[in-house]
This record gives structure tokens, C-alpha cells and sequence, in this order.
């Protein structure tokens, strides 16, 4: 799971700093293999996966989705739409395709918002247009987590 925001400068090569505190929360094993870059199902956003965790998404998607089935397909070839492998070089930065960067509009500053198994990637001014407020984000979490949802400790 990641966790934090941290804001990295994109430079002139459209590499991007990936930040050290979520480095560190990447196992070090993992840290000089690749990750997968792609877009966002449903946001104009990034999202970044170590490879684990995109090896896992995937192995959920292939229980659940038949190749020779068209909608499958059709879904599928959107999913992998513009899909990048990208990797950590010596100083942590990663190059970000241009038309990825193009797709959410980043330009200059970029927001790196940690997710359970994934990062997204904003364009700064898209993020900050995005948040909800205190009183819509406490209307969200009545809607989905009461009524009967249980948790476990599972």
C-alpha cells in the first residue's frame, strides 16, 4: 500500500523525480525492476504499479475475461491502450511517454497520490480541482462504508 501526496517537477525530457518517500515504500527487490505505467479507467490521471501488483491485476483480469469474446476483447485492448513499462534510473527518475503525459495534461508539476497497490499521477491543477470537500467526501463514505457494511479483520 502506498501512502502520501508529494508533488515532483517534470524536466525538460519529460522525466519525472519518482519521490524518495515512496520509494521507500516499494520493497527493494522491486526497486530496479520495471513498473507499469498506464491511464486511469476512470479519471484523466496516471497510474504507476510495481510490477507485482500489476502481475496480479492482470491475473485477475484473465479469470474474468474470455479473448475470444468480443466485448472481452474490446475491453481488453482499451485496458492495455497506451500501457508503458518504465523504469528507475540511477537519480529515481522514470521517463513518461509523451502521449500519457499529453493524456492528463501534465506540463510542469506533477501530484503522486498513493493508493493501495498503485500510485496516480495528476497533473497538479487537475488534482486540486478534484477534491470533494469534507461535507461531500463524509456523504461518499456514508453512502458506500454504512447501512449494513460489516468489516472483518480479515
Amino acid at each position: 500500500m502506498f501512502v502520501g501526496e508529494y508533488i515532483s517537477k517534470l524536466d525538460n525530457k519529460c522525466r519525472v523525480i519518482f519521490p524518495s518517500q515512496l520509494k521507500r515504500q516499494v520493497p527493494d527487490e522491486e526497486q530496479a525492476a520495471a513498473f507499469v505505467l498506464k491511464r486511469d479507467i476512470y479519471e484523466k490521471c496516471l497510474v504507476l504499479y510495481p510490477m507485482s501488483e500489476w502481475n496480479r491485476q492482470t491475473g485477475l483480469l484473465k479469470k474474468r475475461l474470455n479473448p475470444f469474446n468480443r466485448k472481452h476483447a474490446e475491453f481488453l485492448r482499451e485496458f492495455y491502450r497506451g500501457t508503458a513499462e518504465v523504469y528507475l534510473d540511477n537519480n529515481s527518475r522514470f521517463l513518461i511517454p509523451k502521449a500519457l503525459l499529453d493524456y492528463i495534461g501534465g506540463e510542469k508539476e506533477l501530484v503522486f497520490a498513493g493508493q493501495e497497490g498503485k500510485v496516480e499521477i495528476w497533473a497538479k491543477a487537475v488534482y486540486e480541482q478534484k477534491s470533494m470537500g469534507n461535507d461531500s467526501f463524509a456523504e461518499l463514505a456514508e453512502d458506500i462504508l454504512g447501512g449494513d457494511f460489516m468489516f472483518s479483520e480479515d
